[in-house]
């Protein structure tokens, strides 16, 4: 069975469901899928305190319900469902949800998001939102005063130091290898910071926890040595995959797998397709900038389709 719509929205959270509000008001009808997480990486995490309008945080998965809601409430159609297969070869776009249902689409909006890397511990996933996080931008304020760690010896991991060494009262960097592999004016920002400790040749054997969430970390050194660091906190920062997959060979991706765009609008390598979030973003990746990017998506979609 075929169904055909002007704007097919794949993808939910903060993206997502910004760019269903917005096609809705513009009277576009748009049809949403929301994928096999709907809301989001949000709806796996706590609390929330840098979203504006919300003075005293909310829980992540209430502002995903909340965005839900406003979208629902304007007339968007928000569907459960997975799009396994897409046809960008010409338009309409061919998109098939869950191997079966079939929707031709005037337009696409990509929403899909990017998956943080995890070490793959079960003790790393039962404290997830508690105290394990991959975002020290989006966390670190909950560890003001506090001793903290951060995985990982890139770029990334060592601007996630710093800016947690600004609030924390210790980090220790767990680094796999002998050397950091980040640009050289980042380790010197890193080995210039007093309250950072890089702990070189060293893994993550155990992310240790009670009640009260993450307390510690057991640690192996690379000759076997055994070492217990008390923290409170536990950052990853060995980088993120974006959600592709699907559009590989179609569109226009980097060399990390994200989404290429036109400068600073939406548009991809093919007309008609349109990217927002974290699915073409690789440097900010938070909720107000995929809010934004969603609304700069519609808004793209609206004119292209008035055209």
């Amino acid at each position: 069975m075929e169904e055909s719509v002007k704007v097919l929205i794949i993808g939910s959270g903060p993206a997502g469901y910004t760019a269903a509000i917005y096609t809705t008001r513009a009277n576009l009808n748009p049809v949403l899928y929301e994928g096999i997480e709907p809301g989001g990486q949000l709806t796996t995490t706590t609390a929330v305190e840098n979203f504006p309008s919300y003075p005293d945080g909310i829980d992540g998965p209430e502002l995903m319900a909340r965005m839900r809601q406003q979208a629902e409430r304007l007339g968007a159609d928000l569907r459960s469902g997975t799009v396994t297969k897409v046809d960008l070869s010409e338009r309409p776009f061919r998109v098939e949800v869950d191997g079966e249902k079939v929707i031709l689409a005037e337009s696409l909006i990509i929403s899909t998001g990017a998956t943080a890397k995890y070490l793959g511990l079960p003790s790393e996933t039962k404290f997830r939102g508690q105290g394990v996080s991959a975002c020290a931008t989006c966390d670190g304020f909950f560890y003001r005063k506090k001793d903290v760690a951060v995985v990982g010896g890139g770029d990334t991991a060592c601007e996630e130091a710093t800016y947690l060494a600004s609030l924390c009262r210790k980090v220790y960097m767990i680094v796999r290898k002998p050397f950091l592999r980040a640009s050289k004016a980042m380790q010197e920002r890193v080995f210039n910071t007093p309250n950072i400790e890089v702990l070189f040749e060293h893994n993550t054997v155990e992310v240790m926890g009670d009640d009260t969430g993450v307390t510690g970390a057991l640690l192996q050194r690379t000759d076997g040595v055994e070492r217990t660091i008390e923290i409170a906190g536990f950052f990853l920062a060995i980088g993120h995959h974006p959600n592709t997959e699907l559009f590989a060979g179609q569109l226009e991706l980097n060399e990390e797998g994200y989404i290429k765009v036109e400068g600073n609008t939406s548009k991809t390598s093919v007309e008609g397709v349109f990217a927002a979030g974290d699915v073409k973003d690789p440097n900010y990746r938070q909720a107000i900038t995929a809010a934004g990017s969603g609304c700069i998506a519609a808004l793209d979609c609206e004119r292209f389709l008035l055209r």
